[in-house]
């Protein structure tokens, strides 16, 4: 072979030893454990449902207005602000722009260092200096322009691997920026469905007010006539102003709520309120699916999965310490003690060269970073099945809590009716003399008791829907067939 081609032989040598091999365990996902179905069935109503059919979602499909299922367009509306004003959602957003441009980084090394630069050098030399014979030499000027390249080969698959890993965690902050909006678009709902259930509270505390207001002044009225006792009308009385103290009371919980909805809308709550009104709908259906399903609906599943595959290629990285490194550098330019001629041929300079380096001795360290990076990939292994293993006891605590809600709403609507029925029954009891009032106390605070609790019952089943549709990962392509 010719002297003058074995650069270019080496370098074809070292081109191929770039594509060799990566060193490193290959990712797999680990396997979970998954039950064909949910230990929870669904409520009655949910299993009746018409017009709803499972969609089958990937974690990257978006999920759409889920909450669009309770048919609230003031909920609609509230929701459609989250997106564009909470900080949150800003912060997990500027974080996935950071986690994406951390891949262009480590692309960046796949490719050759380039550098230039120019100098000017004048230089005097002492003309009493050892072996100084030609005084004509004692200043001179040195033009030099030189662009500097080097490169190091990929040849372990190092490089490869941090792309690997930088992409993975890009893929992570995704998941994570879904599962934070995820998280407050419920949160959002969870809070609006409180303040409605207290505004339905206190509206029927103002009506049981205004009736009581009506028995206090019969009772005055019996009093005047000598029917009914003073201690009579001090029961109605304190009845009535308990209940306007639980009427106020109220506020102080909703007046929260609103603040946490203005918090959620990224505005100050000074300039934020929501007008009274009262939960007019009952909670819909939703589609459960397939336990399997949830593995590709849940984000934060799919950020743990991801995670997983930093912490793989982070091992390959580690490995890849023990072998040599491969670098190319390379010099090409043009330097000249004159501008007149510093661009001619003469001027030109070039060379050309590898380096292989080898740790020789580093005390262990190499060995206990590898060992570091297995236990992190092994930590990252328990956390995806953890956080797996969560995702279903989420799944499966709002199933049966939603189940055993509807059952107590059941039961608690006949208890409602009850009341009310007893309540009728001890009023004209009493405008006939039959009893005293303390029977018409005690049943009007059952019967007020039962209404509150059947309230409390409508606000936690449409809370448990929101977190249902939090725990299932939202809703997909969900439309009447």
């Amino acid at each position: 072979m010719q002297r003058g081609h074995l650069p270019l032989a080496c370098l074809a040598c070292l081109l191929l030893m770039s594509t060799a091999c990566t060193v490193g365990p290959q990712y797999q996902r680990p396997e979970v454990q998954v039950p064909t179905d949910y230990k929870e069935s669904p409520p009655a109503s949910f299993k009746a449902a018409d017009g709803w059919k499972a969609a089958q979602p990937s974690d990257d499909v978006s999920r759409g207005q889920w909450w669009e299922v309770f048919q609230s367009p003031e909920l609609n509306a509230l929701e459609e602000q989250v997106d564009v004003s909470n900080q949150t959602l800003a912060v997990a957003e500027a974080q996935l722009r950071g986690a994406r441009a951390a891949i262009g980084v480590a692309q960046a090394a796949l490719f050759p260092t380039v550098t230039a630069s120019a100098s000017v050098i004048g230089a005097r030399q002492s003309l009493n200096r050892p072996g100084a014979t030609n005084p004509s030499s004692a200043t001179r000027a040195d033009y030099v322009l030189p662009l500097d390249a080097s490169y190091e080969i990929d040849v372990w698959g190092r490089i490869r691997r941090n792309i690997e890993a930088s992409t993975a965690s890009a893929q992570a902050s995704a998941a994570d920026l879904e599962t934070a909006r995820l998280s407050i678009h419920a949160e959002l709902a969870v809070d609006y469905f409180v303040l409605r259930g207290l505004d339905a509270q206190r509206q029927l505390l103002d009506f049981t007010i205004t009736a009581f207001e009506k028995a206090l002044e019969l009772t005055i009225n019996r009093y005047n006539a000598g029917i009914a006792s003073q201690i009579e009308v001090l029961q109605a009385r304190t009845q009535l102003e308990n209940t306007r103290a639980q009427a106020i009371d109220l506020g102080v919980q909703r007046a929260q709520f609103e603040h946490a909805i203005a918090i959620l809308l990224g505005r100050p709550p000074t300039g934020f309120s929501l007008p009274p009104a009262s939960i007019t709908v009952l909670p819909p259906a939703i589609p459960v699916g397939l336990p399997s399903e949830l593995l590709e609906r849940r984000p934060d599943i799919a950020a743990a999965e991801r995670r997983m595959a930093v912490a793989n290629a982070q091992i390959g990285i580690a490995q890849a310490a023990f072998y040599p490194t491969v670098t190319l550098r390379s010099l090409i330019g043009l330097e000249s003690s004159s501008l007149t001629n510093l661009f001619s041929w003469p001027s030109a300079l070039w060379s050309f060269g590898a380096a292989v380096v080898e740790i020789a001795f580093d005390g262990g360290r190499r060995q206990a970073v590898t060992e570091q990076a297995r236990a992190a990939y092994d930590a990252t292994v328990a956390l995806y099945r953890q956080t797996v293993l969560t995702a279903f006891q989420g799944v499966e605590d709002t199933l049966s809590t939603l189940r055993i809600l509807e059952e107590e709403a059941a039961q608690q609507a006949k208890a409602v009716q009850t009341a009310d029925a007893a309540l009728l029954l001890a009023i004209n009891r009493y405008k006939g003399g039959i009893t005293t009032y303390l029977e018409v106390i005690i049943v009007q605070s059952a019967a007020l008791t039962a209404e509150r609790v059947a309230l409390d019952l409508l606000t936690r089943r449409m809370t448990a829907t929101v977190l249902l549709i939090k725990a299932l990962g939202g809703m997909w392509g969900i439309s009447p067939t």
